[in-house]
């Protein structure tokens, strides 16, 4: 019997490994690890596969959750993945939450509070688009609070992932890594197709002119967020087929690595006839 197609590989090489010192203009954000686009439409689907016969056994078992982080520079692809590698997942127990700016309410907590309302329940799996990220990020970029707050945020997030981890949460981290000409090219994209344009704003092109500060603020978090019970993988995105592939893959491992299981039922006659 032929072997089962398998990307596995990708889950320790894409790893930021607690401990490391993470430079995103060092990685290859066009690299595909050996695989090409061909070769890699199977192996998609066949982990998309795998990714709904896994939430199928999560959401019957009832006992544990997952939270999936996605962050990225604008244009890198966080709703694309959501689109494509997301749909393996029935809605019942899928919930994906949209972290924008935060309203009035929100700001008169703690910046952990909006998110911890946010977290998946027993059975779910939870998508975050962009998460409490934002506030080591975009904070830190445009001077939101001061360096004394926002340099404390990485040891609260830590402990907030710990926590979640302890009570029966996986949490997998996914910063997906495009490189500047490949946003730009995004960017002009998404003004030019009619479809897209609502999404572009000229707020868009003043985040793009802090690019280097971005990439600053996001070498500083890989490297102090990634732990064991919450590690980021840095997903090479210039290339959607590879990305999806490699969200796929490694969410799927994580996924099995929990052995969910369905219940077993309770005693039931062995000739039951419903009629």
């Amino acid at each position: 019997m032929a072997a089962s197609p398998s990307a596995s590989h990708l889950r320790d090489e894409l790893i930021v490994k607690p401990g490391t010192r993470v430079r995103l203009s060092r990685l290859d954000p066009a690299g595909t690890h050996g695989f090409d686009k061909a070769s890699a439409k199977p192996l998609i689907k066949h982990e998309l596969e795998r990714l709904a016969t896994l939430q199928d056994r999560l959401w019957a078992e009832a006992r544990r959750s997952v939270l999936v982080v996605l962050q990225g520079i604008d244009a890198a692809g966080k709703d694309g993945t959501i689109q494509k590698v997301m749909e393996a997942f029935n809605p019942q127990g899928c919930v994906v939450s949209a972290f924008k700016v935060p309203t009035a309410e929100e700001l008169a907590h703690d910046f952990l509070w909006r998110v911890h309302k946010r977290v998946p329940g027993k059975g779910e799996i939870g998508i975050f688009n962009r998460s409490h990220y934002e506030d080591v990020l975009v904070v830190r970029v445009h001077g939101l609070a001061p360096k004394t707050v926002w340099s404390k945020r990485y040891a609260q997030i830590n402990e907030f992932e710990r926590t979640l981890a302890a009570s029966g949460t996986t949490i997998v981290k996914f910063c997906l890594s495009i490189d500047r000409d490949e946003q730009r090219a995004r960017l002009q994209e998404r003004y030019d197709d009619p479809t897209k344009r609502w999404k572009f704003s000229m707020g868009d092109l003043e985040e793009r002119a802090r690019w280097d500060d971005y990439q600053a603020a996001f070498d500083e978090a890989l490297t102090r967020t990634s732990t064991p019970w919450a590690p980021w993988y840095v997903i090479p995105a210039d290339r959607n087929w590879f990305r999806n592939l490699a969200v796929a893959s490694i969410l799927a491992d994580t996924i099995t690595g929990l052995r969910p299981a369905y219940p077993r039922p309770p005693d039931l006659p062995a000739d039951l006839v419903i009629t």
